[in-house]
């Protein structure tokens, strides 16, 4: 098995467009690691690799520039700017995408989740005996006990002429048969411990994701803390409405209080409303603002796109030159409500 990722080139592409596609599978899960904006690898690809060796292909892409054509071939089905996607042979799976956020420890929280899901499939899978030890030693054995057996008859039909060689045949073929036998059993306890280990490990592992009052769902966060104050602000939101000294009051307001709460949409706001303000054109300074604040910029024409953490949910486009004065606040309007 390969302990090295296999890098996607201009020639060799099609590997992966046909597992993106669903026009080939492998026996075992593909894990596809696409650049970064910035043209970097998002994780550690070589110590992925060795982690997954024996249970997954890692396939690279070898560089930024060949991102356009696999989205071509794919219809923009493919991860990209850093984002990992793990394509399992089990149809009924689908595959996985996670997307890369640009913050400090992300390359090590990426992997662990490609890695628990390759794993948590690898166990959920039935796998073919002869792929396991125990599997190949007792095919091992019935081979030899069906050899025997041949013996015994071959030698059966000639048991005038050699009845003493047959004699001696069969006490040690009964020998052997015992010896397999009691082999057989042991293998098969051993099976059985490994079998409870096994369904221990897989419920710790499905419990992994576990957080305290709420679980996370599958959406990525595309800053460090976005979800959590999303949900801070629905319960700062929902204290507006409540009144003081009720119960729904205290609990929603002892959340607030444990969790440090922020408030960081407002600060993005107030930076969104004044970039926009009398929005005429886009300069450099305004570009830098916007790329801090996540979005990615391309030309179309005579307008600008801006697509929010490179997720095409999120996106919109803004004319080249501004109109007149109301553009500016109609762009933050649709940004604020549909980006944060």
């Amino acid at each position: 098995m390969l302990r090295k990722p296999i890098f996607i080139k201009a020639d060799n592409v099609n590997l992966l467009t046909d597992v993106i596609n669903g026009t080939s599978r492998y026996r075992l899960p593909v894990v596809y690691i696409s650049k970064t904006y910035y043209g970097e690898d998002p994780v550690d690809i070589w110590k992925l690799a060795g982690r997954l060796k024996g249970v997954a292909h890692v396939l690279v892409e070898e560089g930024k520039w060949l991102n356009n054509r696999i989205r071509r071939q794919c219809d923009d089905k493919n991860e990209f700017n850093g984002a990992i996607g793990v394509y399992f042979p089990n149809s009924a799976y689908g595959h996985k995408k996670y997307l890369y956020r640009a913050y400090d420890g992300i390359d090590a929280v990426l992997s662990e989740k490609v890695i628990r899901s390759v794993i948590q499939y690898c166990n959920a899978q039935m796998m073919d005996k002869l792929y396991t030890w125990q599997g190949v030693n007792n095919a091992l054995l019935r081979d030899r006990l069906s050899t025997r057996g041949a013996e015994l008859l071959a030698a059966e039909t000639e048991k005038d002429r050699v009845a003493a060689e047959v004699d001696e045949l069969i006490e040690s073929v009964d020998e052997d048969i015992q010896k397999l036998k009691k082999q057989v059993e042991e293998l098969t306890r051993a099976n059985e411990i490994l079998t409870y280990e096994n369904q221990g490990l897989r419920s710790k592992m499905s419990s992994a994701d576990n957080m305290p009052i709420l679980y996370l769902g599958e959406e990525e966060e595309f800053y460090q803390g976005e979800i959590r104050e999303m949900i801070l602000d629905a319960i700062a939101e929902k204290l507006k409405n409540l009144g003081e000294k009720t119960r729904r009051w205290d609990v929603l307001t002892d959340v607030l209080n444990a969790n440090d709460y922020q408030n960081i949409r407002d600060e993005r706001e107030r930076t969104v409303k004044i970039l926009f303000k009398d929005y005429k054109t886009l300069s450099a300074s305004m570009r830098q603002q916007l790329l801090e604040l996540g979005f990615e910029i391309t030309e179309e024409g005579k307008h600008y796109r801006l697509t929010y953490y490179g997720d095409g949910r999120y996106k919109t486009t803004i004319a080249k030159t501004g109109s007149d004065w109301r553009e500016g606040k109609n762009i933050a309007s649709v940004i604020l409500k549909s980006m944060m």
